[in-house]
């Protein structure tokens, strides 16, 4: 196996050998442009030391060929003691990880060559003992592994005994006497002496390199940016040119657009008598760019030159690391620059105005994550901030509000006009009225998907779930931060919902246009940024064949999904309709004795779930409407079996006794389950309690004919919880057609509906065949999927050792987060290709969380599902990665 490539070897396309830097270093060469020579070593043998610990077979010899045909051709040796060749040690990976892995520069110095390098340069020797210092500093700290203050504390001390401020003022004896410091701390730290032989130095590097992959910060950011784990890295060895030989050398950065806004211009930075590392760390003012041109014309002229051509090279933002040398200018990286959220819609718009890419690719280049960065409200970064804690980012956008700690009180303070933020030590469904009421919810435990997460993510709502630092006490009606500080009731606070964030008092929020865009305000429509987000949504839709739809449980948020162009409903849940005032109702038909007591009760109920259902139908009126009928176990209905008790105990003791407070209590005792996730809900329900599932068909089936009537077009889809086998749905779907007859013979109007189960169970997918044959659609609850599979219970998981799991590399990502394609997404293969097989015209969709995940999104496309189905708030996020799935298979295509 070959492990070393020369720079003239490779090309941009082959990233997964040579990592992205290793990959643009040679096309940068193949391109005729200035980069100084070299060689990578691939990330093949970066994996293979990684698995063994050790450096595989042959690489040495290979690094020796390749280290020999590069003396040749600059004419010296590594570290000779006349004319030394230096090189640097860079990493570089397949996905662009800045800052997170190992560099190190002047890599050959020695106690001998620093004196061949001040002769080679005219005599400078201050030149060379600064070279010498910086790899002492770099090799300390990255190599052999000593805290880098040691050096940073020697390096300020002497500046402050010499009385100066930068490094550049330090003259040729000082930084002699550094490097002798220098080395007696890597003596002191390390037990042995800074390593004299360059190759020792080179390998040592090498190997540190391929160590950083594993560093802490480097696995973090992995995680953050789901980069896979065994990728490994490359290391790639370049000839030094140097930036730090005076006034008219130096070193930059340069972006071929404003990474920040997109705006077509001169962006970066410039530091004289510098090398690369100084701009990065910051340790001297750097000048803009543009101030090139008055320091060194030519140089300045022909960097612009070779930005113009490594942009129509790349046809998009590029971000360039160059050197100046006595003048000359050496290319030292390139790569797709990262950009902000506005910056990426923008670009993509301007290359295809200059016919750099086309309208497919422009919608590939940019993300559903960057939208709804776009969408959401975000705090004024400008502002002054005080943070108190650091949560998950369960729901983004900003809120600011007063702290309150129930709901009714959240309820109450809203009512009269004021901002609230509901705080919790967790949320459970009778806290939805507060929920809806306060502008964002905070809890201190929970995960991104735990109920307080879920519900606001449906609702558009900002919240951070986790915030374990915080002492949330509700009866005392407030919380205690981890240094101490108390925030009570009524006090300001704002929450960060992108960034998990959480401030003392009031931080200025920043509107964003893009959601007054989806709103239909005119007055966003002149904004470029909403244009250029327009135009692409605009071709995303032409170009997507999955439909997206919303979960939206109210009219109100129906109307809202349809604004943001939402073609239907994929999830109405029922179970939020049983809340607040009608909870009393339900408690009547759980304790009812007699069948007349329980169809009184379903009676009450009756016409207050055709009037919501009225509402919604009416809302979406021509687009398909999918209602679940009511899902979770009956003890979320009914009221703490401790606290209950209590009330029972005292109202006997004071001779008030109240009988159905009594019934109550028994009824909870009866309920108790072990596990009630896996007991009696979902279809389970409609058959044992019966009348239940009837009378929310009868509800919606009449709310349809009144709308029939009304001259609309509603579209009905009845949908079936928690079906494990065909014998449960022809139990319910009878019931259904019964009902539905008898509406049509009492209001003469011809329903057009259809009956459908949730595939949420393994069972159900093994079944998917003989299930299809009498379900007229499919939606996958790919949250209950994932937990039933996985054998998660998704409210404890997340926060007793997902987080191991993901340090350990055995998640890359919650799989609550982004579907588990080798798992879950197999089953719901599985059940699409047995459930199309049995029924060719089945309609399929998926209505977990799932639905408004990007990468979820894809997978479901690639299926062959009809639909998604996620948040209102999510659904043009959804329309944009549907659309970008497509113009991706366009190019698969055509590949």
């Amino acid at each position: 196996m070959t492990y070393v490539y020369d720079f003239t070897e490779g090309s941009k396309d082959q990233k997964d050998l040579l990592g992205g830097k290793g990959a643009n270093l040679a096309e940068m060469t193949n391109l005729g442009l200035p980069v100084p020579p070299g060689f990578t070593i691939s990330t093949e043998a970066c994996r293979a030391y990684l698995e063994t610990g050790g450096m595989p077979d042959g690489l040495d010899d290979e690094v020796s060929a390749h280290l020999a045909r590069l003396e040749d051709k600059m004419g010296k040796r590594l570290g000779d003691a006349d004319d030394p060749l230096l090189v640097s040690v860079r990493s570089g990976a397949k996905f662009s990880m800045p800052g997170m892995m190992e560099t190190v520069l002047n890599v050959g110095l020695n106690d001998r060559s620093v004196q061949g390098l001040a002769a080679k340069a005219g005599g400078d020797e201050r030149f060379a003992y600064d070279s010498y210092r910086r790899l002492l500093q770099m090799f300390g700290s990255t190599v052999l592994g000593i805290e880098p203050h040691v050096f940073h504390e020697a390096l300020d001390g002497l500046k402050e005994e010499r009385g100066v401020k930068n490094d550049v003022d330090l003259t040729v004896d000082d930084l002699r006497e550094l490097v002798t410091t220098y080395k007696t701390a890597i003596r002191e730290h390390t037990g042995r002496d800074f390593p004299q032989e360059p190759r020792e130095q080179l390998d040592m590097a090498t190997r540190a390199v391929f160590d950083s992959w594993n560093t802490d910060r480097a696995v973090l950011y992995r995680r953050q940016e789901r980069i896979p784990a065994d990728l490994g890295t490359a290391v790639n060895i370049c000839s030094m040119v140097f930036g730090n030989g005076g006034e008219d050398s130096g070193t930059g950065v340069a972006f071929t657009r404003d990474p920040a806004s997109g705006s077509q211009g001169i962006y970066g930075d410039y530091l004289q008598n510098a090398q690369g590392e100084d701009v990065v760390a910051g340790i001297r003012n750097t000048v803009p760019l543009a101030d090139l041109e008055r320091i060194d014309k030519a140089a300045y002229d022909e960097l612009l030159r070779t930005m113009q051509t490594l942009e129509e090279h790349y046809k998009d933002l590029c971000d360039i690391e160059f050197t100046v040398e006595h003048g000359k200018l050496w290319m030292l990286q390139t790569r797709v620059g990262k950009r902000t959220a506005e910056a990426a819609f923008r670009i993509a718009c301007q290359l295809v105005d200059q016919d750099l890419i086309d309208a497919d690719e422009a919608v590939r280049r940019v993300t559903g994550s960057q939208l709804a960065q776009l969408m959401f409200p975000r705090f004024d970064t400008e502002a002054e901030r005080v943070k108190v804690a650091q949560g998950m980012n369960a729901s983004p956008g900003a809120a600011v509000g007063k702290a309150v700690f129930d709901s009714n009180t959240a309820v109450e303070w809203s009512d009269r006009g004021e901002g609230v933020i509901l705080v919790r030590r967790e949320t459970n469904p009778d806290d939805l009225r507060g929920m809806v009421a306060a502008r964002g919810i905070l809890t201190s435990r929970g995960g991104k998907t735990s109920h307080a997460a879920v519900v606001a993510r449906g609702m558009g709502r900002t919240c951070v779930c986790g915030a374990d630092s915080l002492d949330v006490d509700v009866k005392a009606k407030r919380m205690t931060t981890a240094d101490g500080s108390v925030i009570a009731e009524g006090d300001v606070i704002s929450i960060d919902g992108t960034t998990g964030e959480v401030f003392a008092g009031e931080v200025p929020v920043v509107d964003s246009f893009v959601v007054r865009h989806f709103e239909g305000d005119e007055a966003a429509e002149g904004d470029e940024l909403v244009g250029a987000v327009a135009r692409l949504m605009d071709h995303a839709d032409g170009r997507r064949r999955l439909g997206v739809r919303a979960n939206a449980d109210t009219p109100e948020d129906a109307a809202r999904a349809r604004r943001f162009g939402a073609e239907g409903i994929g999830l109405c849940r029922t179970e939020h309709m049983f809340l607040g005032d009608r909870k009393s109702l339900v408690e009547d038909l759980i304790v009812a004795e007699s069948t007349e007591e329980q169809e009184a009760a379903l009676s009450a109920l009756l016409p207050m779930q055709r009037d919501d259902f009225h509402g919604i139908l009416e809302a979406m009126d021509g687009l398909p409407v999918t209602i679940r009928l009511i899902d979770p176990p009956l003890h979320e209905f009914l009221p703490d079996y401790t606290d209950l008790s209590v009330q029972v105990a005292l109202e006997d003791e004071r001779g008030n006794r109240d009988s159905k407070h009594h019934k109550l209590l028994g009824a909870v005792k009866r309920l108790h389950e072990a596990n009630p996730m896996l007991g009696l809900r979902g279809v389970r329900l409609g058959i044992v309690i019966p009348g239940l599932f009837a009378m929310q068909a009868r509800a919606i089936l009449e709310a349809a004919s009144a709308l029939i009537r009304e001259g609309r077009d509603p579209q009905p889809e009845i949908m079936i919880p928690l079906v494990a086998t065909v014998q449960e749905l022809e139990l319910v779907k009878v019931d259904i057609v019964r009902v539905a007859s008898e509406v049509e013979d009492e209001t003469g109007v011809k329903l057009k509906f259809k009956v459908g189960t949730m595939i949420e169970l393994p069972r159900a997918v093994m079944a998917a065949g003989d299930i299809a044959e009498h379900a007229e659609f499919f939606s996958f609850g790919t949250n209950d999927l994932t937990q039933m599979t996985w054998g998660f219970s998704r409210d404890d998981v997340e926060a007793s050792f997902f987080s191991t799991y993901l340090d350990k590399g055995i998640f890359g990502v919650s799989p609550f987060e982004s579907l588990d394609v080798d798992g879950v997404g197999k089953l719901v293969r599985t059940a699409v290709e047995a459930g199309r097989a049995a029924r060719p015209d089945l309609h399929l969709g998926v209505c977990g969380e799932h639905g408004g995940d990007p990468d979820s999104i894809h997978f479901f496309d690639e299926v062959g599902l009809d639909y998604v189905s996620c948040s209102p708030f999510r659904v043009p996020v959804a329309r944009l990665e549907a659309g970008r799935s497509a113009a991706a298979g366009a190019v698969s295509d055509s590949a």
